[in-house]
């Protein structure tokens, strides 16, 4: 079968630079997403997110005619729903109306011999629900649930596996995990990939193992992430310092430990574990144990500033606790990029501001407007910053690192200075 059209739902972080890819190698994208000036910005050739490399290719796809965005889904070979998968409730319960309503988007204008792909990371058996939404909507159509391999509708999960920062060529480079929901849905969703995809189509035995495997990825990282940061707090107990250690200890030929940071953000490793605690509480223990540890390191941060400033004031009885200024490095989740989901350095700046008497500068270059909750704080640069008593840093972007160490008082949650 060939693919002369694919729609691609969700126009975000992965639906974007997967549609912009697609439509890269010449084949008709047509992007759909709630935003109207996401819709705008694209159509203008232009994008509406930081990725390295994703405008050159989005700006020439839309001149070639090869990619426009929509709001109302149309006719296609293929449709990819690449939409949010947020946690709801103190138990952090997978929130699927996202994918649910993308489904019901697309049911309209399904025809027999089309291809459905949930991109989502999604708990497990959220493809089959997403099967029974467009059956629901659509039943002069047949679909795998029941029709099997004579259905007409093929469905299948395939995981993003990116990084942000490096997208555009880890989509092309990276593994696919492709989970059909009969083999001939496995096989489909491959041909559509190897459209652009260098790395290897792996077929799972479904799409249930499929989704249990881009959890497992994220919260193997999570565990990893969490064991870091404990001894990041244990060695601030012990005056120890914490690079130094995981450098010496990596020195061992079979471990890896991962850096430290002030916590863990980004719309995966943060949530992935959650639907997997989620559905096997009993058994998730140290999953969850994993997730509790980096929830609760921006606390510890906040804390730790606090007692700074606290100590400033001992050292210079002139000055009051609300005299003492302070300036934060970076808001993203990761360094180099504008994606502020989850990430735990805004939930420090936001504590802080609610603690802090006295305005906070942030410096944080890939953003142009500070989020909600922090509009008494002033968004500036490196230079803007410079004077401050206290000098907190939570992101590492590349721009810090060209800049010389600040004067001050240095809180380094990334290393950078401390290195």
């Amino acid at each position: 079968m060939s693919f002369n059209t694919i729609s691609v739902i969700g126009l975000g972080y992965i639906g974007l630079p997967t549609a912009a890819m697609f439509a890269s190698r010449k084949v008709k994208v047509i992007g759909v997403d709630v935003s109207q000036h996401v819709i705008d910005t694209i159509n203008r050739g232009e994008i509406h997110i930081v990725e390295p490399d994703l405008d050159i290719v989005v700006h020439n796809a839309v001149r070639d005619g090869y990619l426009r965005a929509v709001a109302i889904a149309e006719p296609a070979d293929a449709f990819l729903i690449a939409v949010p998968t947020p946690f709801k409730g103190a138990n952090h319960e997978p929130d699927l109306r996202f994918i649910e309503s993308a489904a019901r988007a697309i049911a309209p204008v399904l025809e027999a011999g089309n291809l459905v792909i949930l991109e989502s990371t999604s708990p497990v058996g959220a493809t089959e629900a997403m099967a029974d939404w467009l059956a629901e909507e659509r039943p002069d159509l047949s679909f795998p649930q029941t029709a099997e391999e004579s259905s007409d509708i093929r469905i299948a999960h395939c995981p993003e596996r990116v990084l942000p920062g490096s997208v555009m060529q880890e989509l092309i480079n990276n593994d696919r995990v492709i989970g059909g929901m009969t083999p001939l849905c496995s096989e489909l969703a491959v041909t559509l990939y190897k459209t652009f995809v260098l790395g290897e189509c792996v077929v799972a035995s479904g799409p249930r193992a499929a989704e249990m495997a881009k959890l497992t990825e994220n919260s193997f990282r999570d565990v990893n992430i969490a064991f870091a940061n404990e001894l990041s707090l244990i060695c601030d107990r012990h005056d120890i310092e914490v690079w130094e250690l995981i450098s010496l200890a990596n020195r061992h030929p079979r471990v890896n430990i991962l850096q430290p940071g002030p916590g863990v953000g980004g719309h995966c490793i943060a949530v992935d574990p959650w639907f997997i605690v989620s559905a096997s509480p009993e058994e998730a223990r140290l999953i969850r144990t994993a997730r509790e540890v980096n929830d609760h390191k921006p606390g510890w941060v906040v804390q730790k500033v606090i007692d700074t400033i606290g100590a400033c004031v001992i050292e210079k009885p002139d000055k009051r606790f609300s005299d003492v200024s302070l300036a934060i490095y970076g808001l993203t989740f990761k360094p180099d990029i504008d994606d502020l989901r989850e990430s735990p350095a805004v939930t420090i700046a936001l504590e802080l501001a609610n603690r802090l008497e006295r305005g906070i500068r942030i410096v944080e270059p890939n953003i142009a407007v500070l989020p909600d909750g922090l509009s008494e704080c002033t968004l500036t640069n490196v230079a803007g910053a410079s004077d401050a008593d206290v000098h907190l840093l939570l992101v590492d972007h590349t721009v810090f690192k060209k800049e010389p160490k600040p004067s001050g008082v240095l809180i380094d949650l990334r290393g950078m200075w401390e290195k």
